[in-house]
């Protein structure tokens, strides 16, 4: 499958690149950290066989563009209504979402300030911000070494990132995955060289997950608002590792939802693309 490549304008002085294929339902992908669109090469060609398919690169990496930081930039409400753009440039008022990690983040977002838009919600290995930072605690919490880094205000970590990108960056490549063939060589070097351009983008991105993102989740969850969509999550087994009930979080946000533990990795539409391809054809037929 033959992908067509876009720059869309999605906000002010913002466009996307977007990498397009297929014909039907429409179906966005948003892909996580350190990674561009290019971490869902397998799952979208199966996927575009009977759907559109829209693979864009998040405000902030790859090569969509960059805005400086103004404290809502990055905001996941902000790039939410990005993704809400980016369909309606294509004519879709209505189309299934799924997002890993940072790009799930948005996803989830996107279903709560969107809810007549996002049809369908996929989330891959990430809990709502306002939970993931509550079942961090203690020496456990050091497998969220990244989270905390960079949510120091601007400067030192922009500057300690600058230091040695290939090593941060590389690191969470070389340990979060299950099968270090998933990520082949050409691919790890292309998401090593566009997280290195993007270092201030990306510092804001999480950024906004230790201060506005928190605050959108905890007035969401004062008013009870929830995803009302079908959602189905894909998650690796950190509730037995951290101690906590990952499925009971999430029927808190999302009542319609199917739950699924898996062993695959972080990295689960590269290292086993043909069973994240099913979970998602699975929830879109429900």
């Amino acid at each position: 499958m033959n992908f067509d490549y876009q720059r869309v304008p999605v906000a002010d002085g913002v466009s996307l690149n977007v990498a397009v294929a297929g014909s039907g339902s429409p179906v966005v992908l948003l892909h996580g950290f350190p990674q561009t669109h290019l971490m869902w090469r397998h799952v979208a060609a199966d996927l575009a066989a009977d759907h559109t398919v829209l693979c864009p690169d998040l405000r902030g990496y790859g090569d969509s563009d960059q805005p400086a930081d103004d404290g809502e930039t990055y905001s996941k409400r902000t790039m939410a209504a990005d993704v809400v753009a980016l369909a309606r440039a294509f004519g879709h008022e209505k189309f299934a979402l799924a997002g890993h990690d940072r790009g799930a983040l948005v996803a989830i977002r996107a279903g709560l300030d969107h809810p007549d838009h996002v049809s369908r919600l996929a989330i891959l290995d990430v809990l709502p911000t306002l939970d993931m930072w509550d079942v961090l605690h203690g020496v456990n919490a050091s497998v969220a070494f990244h989270l905390y880094l960079m949510a120091q205000p601007p400067g030192l970590p922009e500057q300690l990132i600058s230091g040695a990108p290939d090593a941060f960056f590389g690191y969470f490549l070389d340990q979060w995955g299950a099968d270090p063939e998933s990520i082949p060589a050409d691919i790890h070097a292309r998401y090593l060289e566009a997280s290195r351009n993007a270092i201030p983008s990306i510092v804001a991105d999480y950024r906004a997950s230790a201060g506005i993102d928190l605050e959108h989740d905890r007035a969401d969850r004062a008013a009870g608002n929830q995803l009302k969509m079908p959602a189905t999550v894909l998650q690796q087994g950190w509730g037995d590792a951290l101690g906590f009930d990952a499925a009971a979080l999430w029927r808190a946000w999302a009542p319609d939802l199917v739950h699924e533990t898996v062993d695959s990795g972080h990295f689960m539409a590269e290292t086993s693309p043909g069973s994240v391809t099913k979970s998602l054809r699975d929830l879109l037929a429900r």
